[in-house]
């Protein structure tokens, strides 16, 4: 392992910014290649590459699943940072629980960014279901667009845990006659609902215009989450209670309680060279104004990155930060 940044090989310039005269060669994992994560990478790539080596270069890799698959290719050191959400529930895969196949005790953190999203289930209005009490009592045989719970996708699992702690599991549903019709991105599912191919769908990604077109067009009756299932979920997955404020949608005339799916993280794995883990953190953080400008033609309430970026929150990691990361919160009192 290198250095640490006190022992010269990061140096601060005349104004007063950290350098390092290296040269790195890194692997980023993003998302599918159009979506939030890769706008981070690119972000930070030239961050990164504008204060280190001459030769330093940064792939930014895109994924085929749900972001499951990221976090092992991290601990395996084949890559050296990926961004996943929801943030809460990132710390379980630390011991290997959960979703988590096996064990990841090296993976760390260098920054939480904020993103205040849910999970909602939204149901046709011709179904006559506004509660998941109705639903089970009804047993109407749905199509569901979902996410896939394949072992790789985030959405996918969580989902399915959504609906089991309201009573309903995937065997319940096929007893009445309905299914899951799934993909693996939030735009897939809710093209299917938005086209009327499907009765139903379970998504995140709340913030964004088809969930608006979706709800303010008529199309789906979100259906609000109870709170035993809430308690159930929070106890098992970390994810607890984030409700949508009456107004989100101009026809929500009173806050819906949904299930958090908030935040991205940062990781990477404990052996990164501490230099790059405190550059790479000095830039989110240092240079997070132009991140933040890529959204501000959105409010901050409807923008897939909540602005302005808070460097204290930022530090609130659920995995442990990375000892160069660390080291820069500590520098700067946000910690």
């Amino acid at each position: 392992m290198s250095s640490s940044p006190e022992h010269g090989l990061l140096t601060i310039d005349n104004k007063g910014q950290p350098r390092l005269s290296r040269s790195y060669t890194l692997n980023f994992i993003g998302d599918w290649g159009q979506a939030n994560f890769h706008r981070i990478c690119g972000w930070l790539t030239q961050e990164f590459c504008d204060r280190s080596g001459a030769q330093s270069r940064v792939a930014i890799w895109s994924i085929r699943g749900g972001g499951i698959e990221a976090l092992p290719l991290v601990h395996e050191g084949e890559a050296q940072l990926a961004i996943v959400t929801p943030a809460a529930f990132m710390n379980k895969a630390l011991k290997g629980e959960e979703v988590f196949q096996s064990p990841m005790p090296n993976l760390r953190a260098l920054a939480v960014l904020p993103q205040n999203d849910k999970l909602v289930l939204a149901i046709n209005p011709k179904f006559h279901i506004s509660t998941f009490e109705q639903l089970r009592a009804t047993k109407p045989a749905l199509r569901i667009a979902a996410s896939i719970d394949d072992g790789t996708n985030f959405i996918g699992y969580v989902s399915r845990k959504y609906m089991e702690a309201h009573g309903i599991s995937e065997g319940e549903l096929k007893s009445w006659g309905g299914r899951y019709v799934t993909f693996h991105r939030p735009d897939g599912c809710l093209r299917l609902m938005e086209d009327g191919e499907v009765d139903a769908v379970i998504q995140e990604a709340i913030m964004t215009p088809q969930w608006s077109r979706i709800v303010e067009g008529n199309k789906a009756q979100p259906l609000p989450a109870e709170p035993t299932a809430l308690e159930k979920l929070e106890r098992g997955l970390g994810l607890g209670m984030n409700s949508l404020p009456k107004g989100f949608w101009s026809n929500l005339g009173k806050d819906l309680p949904t299930l958090d799916f908030s935040d991205f993280v940062i990781v990477v794995r404990d052996d990164l060279p501490d230099e790059v883990a405190y550059l790479l953190t000095w830039c989110l953080v240092e240079t997070r104004a132009r991140i933040e400008a890529q959204y501000k033609h959105l409010p901050p309430e409807k923008s897939p990155l909540s602005y302005p970026l808070d460097p204290r929150k930022m530090a609130k990691t659920s995995l442990p930060l990375h000892p160069g990361s660390r080291q820069y919160y500590v520098e700067h009192e946000l910690i």
